[in-house]
Parts: structure tokens; sequence; C-alpha cells
């Protein structure tokens, strides 16, 4: 493990597996007043009605993390499956996504049925194993790197049916300085109605 670089402030990462409620916090996060980084390359569509909030590059940190610096003291989303790319000489502070899998996997299908694709030839269930196993890796991992990388995971329903506290948790986490109330109003009231299948992912 290298040592830590001098960073004035950790990258905040919003993580969690697809469809898991990461769109939704980067939302609270930049309403919150904390910059995102986001390139809006991924355009906003029915699943995602407020954008995904995702930066390209992301995709190619396995080879290419040089882009780390524009997000120092901001919020970068980064699927559950690439934290391992993360490196150990820098410091992060991981928002987790906990959604249910049943509802991961619906939200999922949902989401390639409306974008008329067919998805993988796999069961709902071999789909929920898979991402089960890699959350598990995943969180062994950020463990193991807990001297540069703190994490809290953000219940997804949570988030949806108690905005406030939500708020309050994760500003607490982020050392203060946002605006929770801002955070909280972030989440329309119509997404506390949405079903599996139909949540910001």
């Amino acid at each position: 493990m290298t040592a830590v670089t001098a960073q004035t402030k950790p990258v905040i990462v919003v993580s969690g597996l697809p469809r898991s409620g990461t769109s939704l916090m980067m939302q609270m996060l930049a309403a919150g007043g904390l910059p995102v980084l986001t390139d809006e390359v991924r355009e906003a569509d029915d699943s995602n009605p407020r954008g995904y909030y995702e930066f390209d590059a992301v995709k190619g940190m396995a080879g290419d993390r040089s882009w780390l610096t524009q997000a120092d003291g901001g919020a970068v989303k980064v699927v559950a499956q690439l934290l391992p790319n993360l490196p150990t000489g820098r410091r992060f502070r991981v928002l987790f996504m906990e959604r249910p899998l049943g509802e991961v996997v619906a939200s999922q299908r949902a989401m390639l049925q409306r974008l008329g694709k067919e998805g993988a030839h796999t069961t709902d269930a071999r789909l929920a194993r898979a991402y089960l196993n890699q959350v598990a890796q995943v969180k062994k991992l950020l463990q193991h790197y807990s001297g540069n990388i703190e994490c809290l995971s953000v219940p997804y329903h949570q988030a949806l049916e108690e905005p406030a506290r939500t708020a309050a948790q994760v500003n607490a986490f982020l050392g203060g300085g946002l605006d929770p109330e801002a955070m909280a109003a972030a989440i329309e009231p119509t997404l506390r109605n949405q079903r599996e299948g139909d949540a910001t992912g």
C-alpha cells in the first residue's frame, strides 16, 4: 500500500450496484452544494429523467486514473464493480447505496427493456447471486483499505422515505458544510411511489 498523497480534501465516491440509487445520491450532493464531476455524455432518459450524473472516463479507470485530480473535494459516481481500481495512495469517502437485490435486478431488466436491449442471457436469481458476491468482495476491500477509504452505507429506501434523516447523515459523514434541507428537497415526492424497475439508478 503506497503512502497517501497530499490531498487537501478527499474525493467523494458515490457507489453501489447499477440501479441502486447512485444517481439520486449525486443529485442530493449537487443540490447540497458539493461540486460533482459529470460530463453528460450519457443523456437523461425515461429510466433516469434527471440524468445519470456519470463521468465517462471512470469506465477506463483500470488503466487511467489521472482524471481523479478533477474530483478532489467533489463527488464522482463509480459503479461498485470498479471500486477495486481506486488508487490506494489517495483519500476517499465512499457513499455506498444499498438496495434489495431483487429490486436492483428488476430495475436493470426494466431499463434494458426501455432501451430495446435484451440483456444478458441469465436468470434473475443467478444475476442476484453474482451481484451479491461482487458487493461482498468490494466491501471486504473497503475494510482492508480503511486507512484512506471511509465508507458510509446508505439504504436506498431510507433516502426515499426519510430524506431529511439521510441528508443529515450524509452531511455529517462528509464533515458538514452542505445544505441538508436542499439535499432532502432534491428527492422528488413522485420517486417515493415508484416500485421495482422504476427507480432512479
